[in-house]
């Protein structure tokens, strides 16, 4: 009995396994993650005060010229580059200043993703040492997936050595 049910399952098997192999081309490039840490000299909440409000992302992000905020609620903001060749403008999607975290999303990017969510978080690691985390999921452009990764590797950890500068004692 055992044989004769592999039997009949194998074929199934194979046609699945075939037929996700012909349709690979037309599949979307899969999601995708990223998330950094660092460790920072202080309190979750003074360094919430310096980095929670949303457009205050200009003052730790080193690429970041300018934030301009709609003021609406949920609000939207739009980052310019220093050199001002590119521009980013995201949604907070979420926000909890007892949790020390907010998310958002891109509305839109010069990056080569689509679907990016992200997460600041500011946590308690010891007395007088908190960990600052970074999240965010995404869809890279076909064929892009390695500048996407990148692109955002370099931004995450340029944000969180910068907000560790800011708090060194």
């Amino acid at each position: 009995m055992k044989n004769r049910t592999m039997r009949y399952k194998l074929p199934a098997l194979m046609g699945a396994a075939c037929a996700l192999t012909l349709c690979a081309g037309s599949v979307p490039a899969s999601a995708a993650s990223i998330s950094r840490t660092i460790e920072v000299s202080g309190t979750p909440a003074s360094i919430w005060s310096a980095i929670g409000p949303f457009c205050n992302i200009k003052n730790w992000l080193p690429p970041v010229g300018m934030c301009i905020e709609d003021g609406k609620s949920p609000p939207t903001r739009t980052l310019v580059t220093k050199d001002g060749k590119a521009s980013f403008v995201e949604r907070q999607t979420a926000r909890n200043d007892d949790e020390h975290s907010y998310s958002y999303a891109f509305l839109s990017s010069p990056l080569p993703v689509s679907h990016y969510k992200a997460t600041i978080k500011v946590t308690a690691k010891a007395d007088g040492v908190s960990i600052v985390t970074w999240t965010g999921t995404y869809t890279p452009d076909t064929g892009k997936e390695k500048d996407a990764i990148d692109a955002l590797s370099g931004v995450y950890e340029s944000g969180l050595t910068a907000i560790q500068e800011m708090f060194k004692k």
